[in-house]
């Protein structure tokens, strides 16, 4: 499957990412490289390979049981807020007037 000028036009487009011309063409490349890539790993055969959790054998992660404990109070997670009222987080407006 090929990529191209105009899947990274619309992806672009998606993302609200201004490209020019010479990036279309570069990332066109680099994406088209990548899926070729793809395709030689999909193509070895891997059917009696272990997967794998480390690269290194026998390395372990360590990790704490879950358990319940009490979570924070209102007045201690808003303690260190920039702007807080007595209930909530304040935070700036994201969305200007009129937009979606």
């Amino acid at each position: 499957m090929a990529i191209g000028a105009k899947d990274v036009k619309h992806v672009a487009k998606l993302a609200r990412l201004g490209l020019s011309e010479e990036e279309i063409t570069t990332y066109t490349k680099q994406l088209n490289d990548i899926l070729e890539h793809m395709d030689k790993l999909n193509a070895l055969n891997t059917e009696n390979i272990d997967p794998l959790t480390h690269a290194i054998p026998g390395h372990l992660n360590v990790m704490r049981p879950d358990g319940v404990r009490e979570g924070l109070s209102r007045e201690a997670a808003l303690s260190n807020a920039p702007q807080s009222n007595e209930r909530y987080f304040k935070v700036s407006r994201m969305v200007g007037e009129g937009e979606k």
